[in-house]
């Protein structure tokens, strides 16, 4: 298998190949391992019934997936990396703002990522705490920098492999019974600010792969259509996230310990196998570090092609930005390997007042405003017709920003609305607002699309693409 060669840089339909199934398994492998459970037993580990618990996680997985697949659809029909496309709203100069944000959120939940897999690093491998996170991080290095192909292959593989060991894990765990009335659904049982928090959280985790989602479908043709891009993503993220996070509150509920130690949970319910379960565990987990630490290394390249406009990086480029990263995550990771709990949901919730506005943003321009009608060569020049920054978005985003501080709670803060509440709402004004304003603000431009060119570059329009 070869190292991939491309990175920022449009891919021409004649190194398209796939089909949108491989979507599937790559979304639904990247959710199906012990980190997605965290976020399942955090409701039950708050005080939430479990019945209440499973119905937020629901909830959230369903409505947070849809704009994840709605980014996800943008890959087929431009070519290119998820936050280039964002210099469509941002301008070529003015996306490095979101793009800077992107990379720090990615860099935290891969040093997560480190401290969740450091228990179980050291059960197949005599290593002291902080020499199981380097080693991780060593690992998440080289499969990143060989890159797309090879992600999506292991997706493949674990998707399978997961899905197995995840339920037998299951089965083992409700053949031992849960304690009474953890399933009642009654007025008496339900808080609604735990309700809402599970909901925040779980449509977080899904909203938060927005970002970098078209990164894994842009090889594919553009003969695939729009609708099953999307249904194949979103099913994928829907069926692997939510599984896992019941899995979690299931187990959190019979007071296993989740929060802390999730890979030994997991791996203790296969008495005589453990290090198989352990093996499993870790690979599931590297896939979706792998994949963060990728995505960190094309949003890194974004912002510094943007000022030159460089459309390709050599391998050792490539392998510099990566380690640069992978170093920055290990010691983060090391650091806060001994507060992860607080650290954990301070990022899950976090990522929310940054990340969800420019999503929003992003899918207002390509749904509602152009359509899919981009010039793609342009986002590779400085001096092209997205320009260099594009003040009005910064300044809706800034706005949004700053809209949610009274929505906030976080382990040091909390907002007037939020103690109203009772928890934190921000996402919903995360979504509306920045959509609304930019749909006001630029809604004219509907009369003035870019013009197609003949060249390769240019993106088709969406009405031309393959009904499903």
């Amino acid at each position: 298998m070869e190292i991939e060669n491309r990175s920022v840089e449009f891919i021409p339909e004649n190194e398209r190949y796939g089909t949108a199934k491989r979507l599937f398994t790559i979304w639904c492998s990247a959710n199906m391992q012990v980190t997605t459970m965290v976020i399942g037993a955090l409701g039950v580990v708050a005080g939430l019934d479990l019945g209440w618990t499973f119905i937020g996680l629901i909830l959230g997985n369903l409505i947070g997936s849809v704009f994840m697949a709605a980014h996800s659809a943008q890959g087929p029909h431009l070519g290119i990396p998820q936050m280039i496309q964002s210099r469509a709203q941002f301008g070529v100069i003015g996306a490095g703002v979101p793009l800077a944000i992107v990379v720090f959120a990615y860099i935290l939940f891969t040093a997560a990522n480190g401290v969740v897999m450091r228990d179980s690093i050291k059960a197949v491998v005599p290593v002291s705490d902080n020499n199981a996170i380097i080693l991780f991080s060593v690992l998440t290095l080289v499969v990143g920098f060989v890159g797309y192909e090879l992600i999506h292959r292991i997706g493949a593989w674990m998707s399978a492999i997961s899905s197995i060991v995840f339920a037998m894990a299951a089965y083992a765990v409700l053949r031992h019974g849960l304690p009474e009335g953890v399933w009642e659904l009654s007025a008496s049982t339900f808080k609604f600010a735990i309700f809402c928090l599970v909901v925040t959280q779980a449509a977080s985790w899904t909203l938060g792969f927005g970002p970098y989602v078209a990164d894994y479908s842009r090889y594919l043709p553009t003969t695939i259509s729009t609708r099953s891009t999307f249904w194949y993503s979103y099913l994928g993220i829907v069926v692997g996230s939510t599984l896992l996070m019941l899995l979690g509150a299931v187990m959190a509920a019979s007071a296993m310990d989740i929060t802390t130690d999730p890979g030994s949970a997991i791996a203790k319910l296969f008495p005589g196998y453990e290090k198989v379960a352990y093996y499993v565990i870790i690979i599931g987990v590297l896939e979706w570090n792998v994949m963060n630490l990728y995505s960190s290394y094309m949003s890194t390249t974004t912002i510094f092609t943007g000022f030159n406009g460089t459309t390709r990086i050599s391998l050792l480029t490539k392998f510099v930005i990566m380690a640069i990263v992978a170093i920055i995550v290990t010691w983060i990771a090391i650091s806060a390997q001994y507060n992860f709990n607080a650290y954990f949901s301070d990022i899950l919730i976090g990522q929310v007042y940054v990340l969800v506005p420019w999503s929003a943003i992003n899918l207002a321009d390509y749904y509602l405003i152009r359509k899919g009608r981009y010039c793609v060569a342009a986002m590779y020049d400085v001096n092209g017709i997205y320009g260099k920054v594009n003040w009005s978005t910064l300044v809706i985003y800034a706005i949004t920003v700053v809209v949610q501080i009274p929505f906030m709670e976080l382990s040091f803060y909390k907002g007037p609305v939020a103690q109203i509440v009772g928890t934190d709402i921000s996402w919903l004004p995360a979504l509306i607002i920045p959509a609304v304003l930019y749909y006001l603000v630029n809604r004219n431009k509907r009369l003035h699309m870019t013009p197609f060119e003949s060249a390769p570059s240019a993106a088709v329009p969406m009405d031309k693409l393959k009904a499903a």
